[in-house]
């Protein structure tokens, strides 16, 4: 018989529905009647796509004599991470203080009646392993524990919530902004790069789209050769899906060979915004072959009919991590003509051993196409031409296979970073299609999620749910100004500012500074997160405090950068203490010292269209774009942006008070921007 989560629309508390634990959600009831019965409270914290999730549920969760325990004992609660981010960061952070480590997920926690954790850990086993207690064991001790020591627990209440709160930034008087930090970041990562393989730090190697975008953009060469030599490795290594293309969601070695087999859409659209940007800079066509990919996986296997976009694609098929993906020689010879395989021997180093777990191969390029082209003596473009037929033939073979399970849930800010990919990569890459994608799901979010000025967090089934939270509304304003940049609608700016102005209203600490997770009017739960370091996704607060300030230069709305400079003076302790660990922040930091160039293009639209794809390319990240075409009316323009239309196309640019004279030779404009070409 299901339990209550039958009534939910999360793909993952569904996947809960038919286990013979009393599964609860998060609400008001559930946590009454914790105190009703006096029981303790069991939370478990994951999410659909999540490998270790699923092995726990078959381990522990259908299995009908710990399910007993679980239900006799305690009150059983499921949540769904990427529904309640608020819950999620509160207990990581909870059972971090708890235990000294790191937590992930599954979480496990046990919590008292009022919310506050006495005990947890991740994944626990259904008997002793991997130097881990077997769950029941775990389920004995703790009942144990709340029935005959119950003071021993209680009196850890205090001293938790307080080191919970100790880790929250704290205001200084009289902060003064500087330039120290965005230096000192540079050297930090520079010093936790890995030369060889590209990337930070060792195994398990993350993508950290947040510090790869702020060293592309530093103004230092050192730093933009180590994101551009590890996007090239992210693109040829096992990171990416050589067939399907986008990106997995980590490596588990250093070399970006192997990774853990779910794809995240916040994780794609972060790096779809990144290989538009090398592109630009570059030329290299690696970057934009993988940028295409990706927006083909994203069209092909996450787009919703409304446009919008899914979440997450599973690791596992038929309950194996990774199954869907491998490949033997013999089964890609099978499908192959012979000049094919030829070359796909060779590029994806079929001739070397197997790569996971020593009895398959993942593909990866281990070749370049230049050089297989030059050892069997052909023509480069022919040999190009033999790869990409055969990566089309195992890609419809491999459809034919038992597909990961998707997530196919909405979440609002997760679609924000993949909108912001989508139109950033369309006007660096003059990709009208893709600008199209992005605007597309712009209009879809704004009609079912956006509501009396406030957010939605899911769409689901035809249901918005849960409030919206920081992310949502900081993603989607950064989006919106991206947007505008692609291609000019009144629309974005109007959203922008309404959403710029929840911000402040519903979001920000006016005393202190800097903006909290959740609204104002959000269920209190035991802590108020206000958080700016940067994870796999941004901070919202370096989203929110760089947005603010970008359209309070275009709108001349002080208060907004106002908002914006209160949060980076709050962060100022933490910036200078380990900037590496806030790239978000130490970007609008940067902003904050020296706003952004602004450059408008006015003219037929015609001719707009050759100046704004140019200036696209060659834009650094410090300049802010705007083409406004003859059917844009001048009503629709922010007095910053008011320039007069002529018969040929003029430019206008300004930084701060200084603006040069008009332009009206693109040759002349594209002359003005330093040269960002690197070869």
């Amino acid at each position: 018989m299901a339990n209550s989560l039958a009534r939910e629309t999360s793909p993952y508390l569904l996947q809960h529905a038919d286990n013979p634990v009393d599964w609860r959600v998060w609400d008001a009831d559930a946590l009454a009647l914790a105190r009703r019965e006096d029981k303790p409270i069991l939370l478990s914290v994951g999410y659909s796509t999540c490998h270790w999730c699923h092995v726990m549920a078959r381990e522990s969760f259908s299995d009908a004599d710990i399910a007993a325990a679980m239900n006799r004992d305690f009150i059983c609660i499921k949540v769904d991470r990427e529904e309640r981010p608020d819950l999620d960061q509160i207990y990581q952070h909870a059972l971090q203080v708890l235990t000294g480590r790191a937590g992930g997920w599954p979480l496990t926690l046990f919590l008292m009646p009022d919310g506050v954790p006495f005990f947890g850990g991740t994944y626990f086993p259904p008997e002793p392993r991997y130097r881990l207690p077997g769950f029941p064991q775990v389920l004995a001790a703790v009942a144990t524990a709340w029935r005959e020591r119950r003071a021993d627990i209680q009196a850890g209440h205090a001293a938790l919530l307080d080191a919970m709160a100790r880790s929250a930034p704290q205001p200084r008087a009289a902060v003064a902004l500087d330039a120290a930090p965005l230096h000192s970041a540079v050297a930090d990562l520079a010093r936790g790069y890995d030369a060889r393989h590209g990337g930070f730090g060792g195994a398990p190697k993350f993508p950290r789209p947040p510090e790869l975008e702020f060293l592309l953009w530093s103004g230092d060469a050192q730093a933009r050769a180590m994101v551009l030599h590890t996007l090239e490795n992210m693109a040829a290594g096992g990171l990416m899906d050589q067939l399907g293309g986008g990106f997995f969601r980590y490596s588990v070695d250093e070399r970006w060979s192997i990774p853990h087999f779910e794809k995240m859409l916040y994780d794609n659209g972060a790096l779809l915004a990144l290989y538009g940007d090398a592109w630009a800079v570059t030329g290299r066509a690696g970057f934009m072959r993988a940028a295409e990919l990706l927006v083909q996986w994203l069209v092909r296997e996450m787009t919703s009919p409304e446009g919008l976009f899914y979440s997450a694609q599973d690791a596992d098929s038929e309950r194996e991590e990774g199954r869907f993906y491998l490949w033997t020689p013999a089964q890609i010879a099978a499908l192959l003509l012979a000049e094919e395989y030829t070359v796909a021997y060779l590029v994806w180093g079929l001739d070397g051993a197997a790569n996971f777990e020593q009895r398959a191969w993942h593909l990866q390029r281990v070749r370049t196409v230049e050089a297989v082209a030059q050892e069997l003596a052909i023509d480069r473009a022919q040999a190009e031409r033999l790869l990409e037929s055969a990566r089309r033939r195992l890609y419809a073979a491999r459809a034919q296979r038992v597909a990961p399970a998707r997530d196919d849930k909405v979440l609002t800010a997760w679609n924000a970073l993949m909108i912001r990919g989508l139109a950033r990569a369309g006007r660096r890459c003059a990709r009208a299609d893709w600008i199209d994608l992005a605007a597309r799901a712009a209009r879809a979010l704004h009609a079912r999620v956006w509501r009396d000025g406030r957010l939605a967090a899911t769409w689901q089934g035809g249901r918005a749910c849960h409030n919206g939270y920081l992310d949502d509304h900081a993603f989607l304003l950064d989006a919106l100004l991206e947007l505008a940049q692609a291609d000019w609608h009144a629309d974005w700016l109007t959203w922008a500012r309404a959403l710029a102005d929840t911000l402040l209203q519903d979001f920000e600490d006016a005393d202190a500074g800097g903006f909290f997770f959740t609204s104002h009017d959000h269920e209190r739960l035991i802590q108020r997160i206000k958080n700016g370091y940067d994870q796999a996704m941004p901070s919202g607060n370096g989203v929110a405090a760089r947005s603010l300030g970008r359209l309070a230069l275009l709108l001349q709305r002080p208060d907004y950068e106002a908002a914006a400079r209160r949060c980076v003076a709050l962060f100022m302790p933490e910036l200078e203490a380990q900037p590496a660990t806030l790239p978000g922040l130490l970007g609008a930091l940067r902003e904050r010292l020296q706003p952004p160039r602004l450059v408008v293009l006015r003219g037929p639209d015609e001719a707009l269209a050759d100046w704004r794809w140019a200036v696209g390319r060659v834009a650094d990240d410090a300049t802010l774009v705007f083409a406004l075409g003859a059917q844009v009316e001048a009503w629709e323009i922010p007095t910053s942006l008011r320039k007069p239309l002529g018969s040929t196309v003029n430019a206008y640019v300004c930084a701060g008070v200084n603006c040069l004279p008009e332009i009206v030779q693109l040759t002349d404009l594209l002359a003005i921007f330093s040269e960002p070409a690197v070869k």
